[in-house]
């Protein structure tokens, strides 16, 4: 099992930044490949970003491209989600997601994913 634990949400102005990061435990980070994942209000849960084992290769979404950086740290068993110039339309709950690999892929869809964290609110006004 794989414990995920979100934090760094909070209320923002539009065009702020806010790190949202992810403490792991429970199994050897590093074998994990991570995501990034929110949901709207009524919407379904959405890519954000992904980041392989090693930390060598990310991919984010069109629509936080520019914005938002990815980043873990293995020694410290932490992903990382930096966002910038934030818009009101990133207001949704943020996840982040571990899947067991033994390749350096990188993983954009929810199913892809065994662990989920309990999500973080961020919410960015006008």
């Amino acid at each position: 099992q794989v414990q995920l634990v979100e934090s760094g949400g909070g209320l923002v102005q539009a065009g702020g930044s806010l790190r949202l990061s992810c403490a792991a435990s429970g199994r050897t980070f590093s074998n994990y490949a991570m995501g990034w994942f929110r949901q709207g209000p009524g919407s379904e849960r959405d890519f954000v970003a992904a980041i392989t084992r090693s930390g060598g290769r990310t991919l984010v979404a069109d629509t936080v491209k520019g914005r938002f950086t990815i980043s873990r740290d293995n020694g410290k068993n932490t992903l990382y989600l930096q966002m910038n110039s934030l818009k009101p339309e990133d207001t949704a709950v943020y996840y982040c997601a571990a899947a067991y690999t033994i390749d350096n892929g990188l993983l954009a869809t929810p199913l892809q994913y065994t662990y989920w964290g309990q999500g973080t609110q961020v919410t960015v006004s006008s």
